[in-house]
């Protein structure tokens, strides 16, 4: 491999290590680019059990810990019925059921928060309910105030061949127009699958070169984006000023998919190398550093079904609070 390429593929703070600067050297370099990150969020799909237990005690705990942003996720009172049913259907094997607002209406929500000084700047939701029935978001923005739609996954059946991404970036983009409507912005959440290349084309790439800059988002999982194999930094800086939102949790060791991402037993592989945000081989200081510069508006702790939430969840905003 050549030099240039070495360089680039590692990033600035790790190609810097290997150059020869201590560690101590290249974490003040990076601390020297970034600022305080201000608001910290959640990702509510790290908890869901304590939240279906009891969803205030657990508001606000995590209020306690200092977490002011909120990410929900679905299925919602409005949301498609096969969402619904898909739910359903995982409920033995995870534990719990999907609920965006926990029992809660959208107005015992909103006043639930607001006594933690908490705002919900984005929600996760299905495809069927983001293509049929963007009016329902429209109606649940005016109480709650989210910004972001946004969609966690492309389902299976929808992204098997070159072309299924190709029709995506059309799918995408009218969402887009149609969330801009309603004064919503739709973004798109990477899972780690689309992120190889195949016949000489990444099909992420394809789809995003597809979509109009001004109508779709997106949301970077750190995670994932390193099992497909992508490094963060260089997407952060390739689609400088699309990405608006960041997942962030660690893992250790560094690992890859077994295949190309593309099913729910790969990604089940590496759950257990999930780790707390600054316990595992990421680096976080350049990866928040390089989505600073690239207009990141919003970061989000997942730590998905993290199994000591009050100890884990606590430690990350403490890592990240102190950067």
């Amino acid at each position: 491999m050549k030099r240039k390429e070495f360089i680039q593929q590692l990033g600035a703070a790790s190609a810097l290590t290997a150059l020869g600067m201590d560690h101590l050297s290249v974490n003040a370099m990076t601390k020297r680019t970034m600022k305080s990150i201000g608001k910290i969020g959640i990702q509510l799909f790290s908890l869901p059990k304590m939240l279906e237990t009891d969803f205030k005690g657990g508001i606000q705990m995590l209020a306690e810990m200092g977490y002011t942003e909120l990410e929900l996720f679905g299925p919602y009172t409005f949301s498609s019925e096969s969402a619904k049913a898909r739910w359903k259907s995982l409920e033995p094997m995870i534990g719990f059921s999907g609920s965006g607002y926990f029992g809660l209406s959208e107005e015992g929500m909103r006043d639930l928060l607001s006594e933690y000084k908490m705002t919900v700047p984005s929600i996760h939701t299905d495809l069927d309910t983001l293509e049929n029935n963007m009016e329902a978001f429209g109606k649940a923005k005016q109480v709650l105030g989210f910004e972001y739609v946004t969609l966690p996954a492309i389902p299976d059946e929808r992204r098997k061949t070159m072309d299924d991404y190709k029709k995506m970036a059309n799918t995408f983009n009218s969402i887009g127009e149609n969330a801009k409507k309603f004064g919503l912005k739709f973004a798109y959440h990477n899972h780690g699958y689309g992120l190889r290349d195949v016949d000489g084309q990444v099909p992420f790439q394809v789809m995003m070169d597809a979509t109009d800059p001004e109508l779709v988002f997106l949301e970077m999982d750190i995670f994932w984006t390193a099992a497909g194999r992508a490094n963060p930094i260089e997407y952060l800086n390739k689609y400088s000023g699309r990405y608006h939102l960041l997942h962030i949790k660690d893992m250790k060791p560094l690992t890859h998919f077994s295949g190309d991402g593309s099913t729910a037993p790969e990604w089940i592989q590496l759950f257990p190398l999930m780790t707390n945000v600054g316990d595992g081989d990421f680096d976080i200081n350049g990866i928040i550093a390089a989505a600073q510069k690239n207009n990141v508006k919003h970061f989000f702790v997942e730590q998905d079904l993290v199994q000591q939430p009050e100890v884990s969840l606590k430690r990350s905003f403490d890592f990240l609070n102190k950067l």
